[in-house]
């Protein structure tokens, strides 16, 4: 009996020790499967700012799947150093070759000018400005108020549109946007804008002609407008109020209603459309008569 027992115990023992071998290979099979199919991606180990040369300590080796690592990360660290960031690289972010400029690229302002364009910069006040809000990345509008020239004929300072949809590269001496609302700089003296070399020659002639005003615009739209400008004529022409659209560009394509003035009606129009609205009154109804004769005499006599 003792026997039969340690017999079943052993090979009880024997059972759950396969499964249990059986389970721990089938686990590292799918452990080693997993390891082979990860990627080595570089990442930041701290907030890179935009500008910045790229140095070892602000980078580590993290592992991502395949199927979701990102276009164009680098799985060495060694071909990061000294590579200029053109766009804030946050914490445990990877780095793609998409948020670097090319090789060779000096760091600062110069690395975050695309090719055929420049940075041009001009003189602002807390007015011009936007009080404060004019910050990187913003699009803004050019409005300069300049006299026109005498042979145009017109002597009436004029105000006019001259660049649009242009690019703020920086703000003062900063070139990349505040993390919050207690970094924004209000006492800002100058901006630096993304021009083409021909916007940058208007726009030095109309610094040097004239008062400039920048607009702030949204990001998404990025239209051209087409003005004809104001003067002085047009200015106390007056300006007839427009219903206030909703945030955003959802209403873009909704054309405001034009507002009409309805005037009022004459009262001899009135009069007379009452008149002819008015109906008829129906004739009397004929009364019955009797056809007397008299010897030669001959007349109708009506009844009542």
């Amino acid at each position: 009996m003792r026997n039969k027992r340690l017999i079943i115990a052993l090979l009880a023992a024997v059972v759950f020790g396969l499964v249990a071998a059986v389970s721990v290979s089938k686990y590292l099979a799918s452990a080693q499967a997993y390891t082979k199919n990860l990627n080595h991606v570089v990442v930041a180990k701290v907030e890179i700012p935009v500008g910045s040369r790229i140095i070892a300590e602000q980078l580590t080796v993290a592992q991502f799947p395949r199927n979701v690592t990102p276009e164009g990360a680098y799985s060495s660290m060694e071909t990061l150093i000294d590579r200029v960031a053109v766009v804030r690289i946050s914490a445990r972010e990877p780095v793609t070759e998409s948020r670097l400029a090319p090789v060779g690229a000096a760091g600062g302002l110069s690395s975050v000018i695309p090719d055929g364009f420049r940075a041009m910069t001009v003189k602002v006040d807390e007015v011009v400005g936007v009080s404060g809000f004019i910050m990187p990345g913003t699009l803004v509008d050019i409005v300069v108020v300049t006299q026109p020239p005498r042979s145009s004929g017109q002597e009436e300072m004029v105000s006019k549109i001259v660049l649009q949809n242009i690019k703020v590269l920086a703000s003062g001496q900063n070139i990349d946007k505040p993390k919050n609302d207690r970094e924004v700089e209000r006492a800002v003296r100058a901006v630096t804008l993304q021009v083409t070399p021909e916007q940058a020659e208007k726009l030095a002639l109309a610094s040097s002609e004239g008062r400039l005003q920048l607009v702030m615009r949204n990001s998404v739209d990025q239209g051209d407008e087409v003005t004809p400008g104001a003067n002085k004529s047009t200015l106390l022409s007056g300006e007839r109020a427009m219903p206030v659209p909703e945030p955003g560009l959802g209403n873009k394509d909704k054309k405001p209603a034009t507002p009409v003035a309805r005037r009022p009606r004459p009262r001899i129009a009135a009069a007379n459309s009452a008149a002819k609205l008015t109906p008829a009154a129906p004739p009397a109804p004929a009364r019955p008569s009797v056809e007397v004769i008299e010897g030669s005499k001959k007349k109708s006599v009506d009844f009542p």
